[in-house]
């Protein structure tokens, strides 16, 4: 199978007749629709064919099996619903999965679904009659086991009774911490988990489908998923940083949709007449089309309605937040239009190193990319204004040597991959032509993916910044990057995602007018980088290592249990700009010294140990004296934190001021403020990317000064990498 630059680094069955009782009457179809069958075995016929899959499985009993495992893990992570009398029953199904995906008779798949949402129901009932009984006494030593996941699940019913009844005394305890009434406490709840209610409520067929397609596509690896055409389209979305339709992010929030942020530049900005805590009621198509009462819809069936072909129009019914829902609506009209998504785009700033013993200011130019993104359709087309990540940094790249600024650092923190050709064209700015990594696919054949583009958008200090959450294309650069020796590699240990995806789309065989198939994430290949290893749970390994963040036990390539195993292949040829490794105890010295010195940055590792400490714990303490005393000593911090930067000048946006766990869910709080504060905190202090600055101010500082050191490090000075003058 050709490899393409659009990649992505991307029998008929009869059920126990007691699964398929309340089937219709929860809303769920008994089994698929013609399309769903289709698409089921459409799927079969890619994961099983070693010309598509990089490491196909048989769709066989033993395969059916992992399929229902996964499948009752999608729908009840928490073993909060489901109890083994259930999965008892269930079990009679779970090697039979593999004829039914096969004939593309899912009817076992539907009727679990069924059950559940039958039991959800129940649960739901149960947590709001609590409520009525008096058990809010926390004198005693009871604890809410919160983490479920390895648990064996609840013998029966009146063994989840007890596991709901903590989980709302932890509910009901945590409002009152937070110096709510008992009136206020029991409102809320009820509110709560009425709400939890109507939204398993609302799951349908099409939920069941697609869950139970992911459960056998992930039973392949990690990173094989089904998406159905709305999932395939918001997808495409996130990866051309585009839509069209009227550029507002929204939010359910009870039984309505709410504007929760404006998309700057897109008609609901530009209108003026559309603001966060708006809530939409209505809404028609055109100038005349009937205006449908939205309030109880899905959040994607009102976001359906509200998007379309740019040009056309639609109508909005809007309450404004201070309104009561039943006042008169406004009505507005907003022509639709190509939204680009911007706060999604690479973007930079400039830090300023002050000066430290012997060291000099510097000016650290910063680029922070959050994906590596392309508009495959607009890069197809030749539209010469395509959403491209690696064309954003070297637009920036471009105003840093304007700006003359001392060195470069690139923030690839939380970015979790994208389009393999823009992680090699991306390099490519850094590095003069070679190669960046190498592809294996399923048959073993290993190709070379080349810079082919001569000169560089900067030769000078660079710096990389990542973190467990980078992932796949940020490996692919970290790790080039490091290879060439070019720059710096600092942070925490990646992801180790090291395979190669590519999105097929299943309407391409039926050559469908409309999509009907959606698409499959299908991992085809795998990549290894210049030197030979693989990325592959291992992930990149920073130069400067930053205290960890997440645990390797707890997120990453590592913890899954069907991930392909690390290796390595041959190693291809490479420049090698600089050898950091004799510059590396220096800057050690350096980092450790300034840190112990640096509040926020200690204050990040006192929270991360605090979060561990408790997360390793596994439960909460019912008792209220306890819970009151941690509390307390929460808030002590939180204000000595805030004396402490007053005292240094540090000021904190008053959105941004910590009163503690306030006991609500997200859902619950006022979302124009919510969104506000999100906003916000993108100007909170971030001692992790100021220290990374320092780091790189650090090498460009010892290299000039030391011109044995900058031989031993720089053996070729030359472009690109001039470090030192």
């Amino acid at each position: 199978m050709k490899l393409s630059h659009t990649l992505l680094a991307a029998l008929v069955l009869t059920a126990p007749l007691a699964l398929l009782a309340r089937a219709d009457s929860d809303g769920l179809p008994a089994g698929p629709t013609p399309d769903q069958a289709t698409t089921s075995k459409l799927v079969y016929g890619l994961l099983s064919d070693s010309r598509y899959a990089y490491r196909p499985r048989a769709l066989d009993d033993a395969l059916s099996q992992d399929v229902f495992k996964r499948y009752l893990e999608a729908i009840d992570p928490g073993k909060m619903f489901l109890t083994a009398q259930d999965v008892a029953q269930f079990a009679t199904q779970k090697t039979k999965l593999d004829d039914a995906i096969k004939a593309g008779e899912l009817t076992p798949a539907y009727a679990i679904f069924a059950v559940y949402k039958q039991r959800v129901e129940q649960r739901v009932a149960y947590a709001r009659g609590l409520l009525k009984q008096n058990i809010f006494d926390f004198s005693g030593t009871d604890r809410w086991e919160y983490d479920r996941e390895d648990l064996p699940w609840a013998k029966d019913s009146a063994e989840l009774d007890a596991v709901w009844k903590q989980s709302v005394r932890n509910d009901w305890l945590r409002l009152k911490l937070a110096g709510k009434k008992p009136d206020e406490i029991r409102k809320t709840l009820d509110k709560r988990y009425a709400n939890l209610g109507k939204t398993y409520a609302e799951f349908n067929g099409e939920d069941a489908f697609q869950t139970f397609l992911n459960a056998y596509a992930s039973s392949i690896d990690p990173h094989t998923n089904y998406l159905d055409p709305r999932g395939a389209e918001r997808f495409n979305q996130s990866m051309s940083l585009s839509l069209e339709g009227i550029g507002a992010v929204l939010q359910k929030q009870d039984d309505v949709v709410v504007i929760r942020e404006i998309v700057p530049g897109g008609p609901a900005d530009l209108s003026d007449k559309l603001k966060p805590g708006d809530r939409i009621v209505g809404v028609g198509q055109g100038n005349s089309g009937v205006m449908e009462d939205v309030i109880g819809w899905r959040i994607d069936d009102v976001v359906e309605k509200i998007k379309g072909a740019k040009g056309t129009q639609v109508r909005l019914d809007i309450v404004p937040p201070e309104a009561g829902l039943d006042s008169k609506p406004n009505r507005l009209v907003l022509t639709r239009d190509k939204v680009r998504l911007a706060e999604e785009a690479a973007k930079g700033e400039t830090l300023n190193v002050p000066a430290n013993g012997n060291t000099p200011a510097k000016r650290i130019g910063v680029i922070k990319l959050k994906g590596f993104y392309q508009d495959f359709e607009g890069r197809r087309k030749n539209n010469g204004d395509y959403a491209s990540a690696t064309r954003d940094v070297a637009k920036l790249l471009a105003q840093f040597r304007a700006d003359k600024v001392d060195g470069v650092v690139l923030d690839l923190r939380g970015n979790g991959g994208g389009s393999l050709n823009e992680a090699i064209e991306l390099t490519g700015l850094f590095i003069d032509k070679g190669p960046v990594v190498q592809v294996r696919e399923s048959g073993g054949r290993v190709s070379v993916e080349s810079d082919r583009n001569p000169g560089v958008a900067w030769d000078g200090p660079l710096a990389v910044l990542i973190n467990r959450g980078s992932a796949s294309a940020s490996e692919i650069f970290a790790g080039a990057i490091q290879d060439y020796g070019r720059g710096l590699v600092i942070g925490e240990t990646t992801f180790g995602k090291g395979t190669v995806q590519n999105l097929v789309d299943l309407d391409r065989w039926p050559a469908n007018e409309k999509a009907r198939f959606g698409q499959v994430k299908l991992t085809i290949a795998q990549f290894f980088r210049v030197a030979g290893g693989s990325t592959q749970n291992k992930g990149v390994v920073p130069d400067i290592a930053f205290p960890v963040t997440v645990d390797a036990s707890d997120y990453g390539e590592s913890t899954y249990d069907n991930a392909l195993p690390w290796t390595r292949i041959a190693s291809v040829p490479h420049t090698q700009y600089g050898n950091f490794a004799p510059l590396l105890p220096k800057l050690e010295t350096l980092h450790s010294a300034r840190i112990a010195k640096d509040v926020e940055f200690q204050w990040q590792a006192e929270d991360v140990a605090r979060f561990k400490a408790e997360r390793d714990k596994k439960y909460l303490s019912l008792n209220e004296t306890e819970r009151r005393a941690e509390k307390n000593k929460l808030d002590a911090i939180r204000k000595n934190r805030q004396e402490e930067r007053k005292r240094l000048n540090i000021a904190l946006d008053p959105l941004l001021e910590d009163n503690g766990d306030d006991g609500l869910q997200t859902s619950e709080r006022d979302i124009a403020k919510e969104a506000a504060r999100e906003k916000a905190a993108e100007n909170l202090p971030d001692p992790l990317l100021r220290e990374s600055a320092s780091i790189l101010a650090d090498a460009v500082y010892l290299l000039n000064g030391d011109r044995a050191l900058a031989g031993q490090v720089l053996p070729e000075a030359k472009t690109p990498g001039h470090w030192a003058e």
